[in-house]
């Protein structure tokens, strides 16, 4: 939905009421959460981000007809049953924001890891579906941002240290003293614009969601991304109640399981 639709049905979105193009029931998932379920389970199998195992894992995940799927996720993973290879080519085409949707499990199981480490973990999960610059930049700066926030950094060290030097680096990112970005399509540059401009302009894990949500457009992933960065920044404990107790309640027992999991991986890297 635009904006202006979601404004026009709600006035303010703010409830997990279900429906959508997809016609899910309240408190029902995206390819975004699952796939980032499928992500972790591969890591706790293996101890670590490796690129075969999320390779079989995200091929597994499709295998179980999701309710979404995108169309790059999709050409590598039907690349990968064909090739075996769990890396698609350079594409500079694949600026989607597929990769960076579910790079959650991959900050939490390299909490104590170099940035450097924490870099290549990243791009080792993407290029199973994007291998694209744009891709990779917004993907380990999402997992360095919320790496930092769990280890006590603040809203301006996050901007300061990554959020400005991101689109300093790639100017598709700027998200200052630009128009505020609206409908937000699922290339990456327009996510990362709307993820930002709601994460730093707002004060609260509600505020914050709610304010992406309603910028609508490819608002599942919007939700996604700022709800890794708001959580991490604000705790589990801002999360309102009524969202918490509106989940689909083996997804949010599988979310909480495979956090802590993941946790006690990054903690002992």
């Amino acid at each position: 939905m635009t904006p202006r639709e979601i404004a026009a049905q709600f006035k303010v979105h703010k409830e997990i009421v279900g429906g959508g193009w997809l016609k899910l029931k309240p408190g029902q998932v995206t390819d975004d959460t699952t796939m980032a379920l499928a992500l972790g389970d591969s890591i706790l199998v293996t101890g670590r981000v490796d690129a075969h195992a999320a390779a079989c894992a995200f091929d597994a995940w499709m295998r179980g007809k999701p309710v979404d799927i995108g169309a790059t996720v999709r050409r590598g993973l039907l690349a990968f049953r064909k090739s075996g290879t769990p890396e698609t080519p350079p594409n500079e085409y694949d600026a989607g924001n597929g990769a960076a949707m579910r790079v959650l499990p991959v900050a939490l199981a390299t909490l104590d890891l170099s940035e450097e480490e924490v870099r290549a973990a990243c791009r080792v999960q993407a290029h199973v579906t994007h291998h694209n610059p744009l891709s990779d930049a917004a993907t380990e700066t999402l997992a360095l941002m919320v790496r930092d926030a769990l280890l006590g950094a603040g809203k301006l060290d996050l901007l300061h240290g990554h959020a400005h030097p991101l689109a300093k680096r790639h100017p598709e990112f700027t998200f200052r003293s630009v128009r505020q970005r609206m409908n937000p399509s699922g290339y990456i540059a327009e996510t990362i614009q709307a993820v930002f401009q709601a994460f730093f302009d707002t004060d609260t894990f509600e505020d914050c969601l709610i304010d992406v949500v309603n910028r609508g457009g490819d608002a599942d992933t919007t939700g996604a991304i700022a709800g890794m960065l708001a959580g991490a920044l604000y705790g589990p404990a801002a999360i309102p109640w009524r969202w918490l107790h509106g989940l689909d309640g083996r997804i949010l027992r599988a979310c909480e399981m495979q956090a802590r999991a993941l946790l006690e991986i990054g903690r002992t890297s």
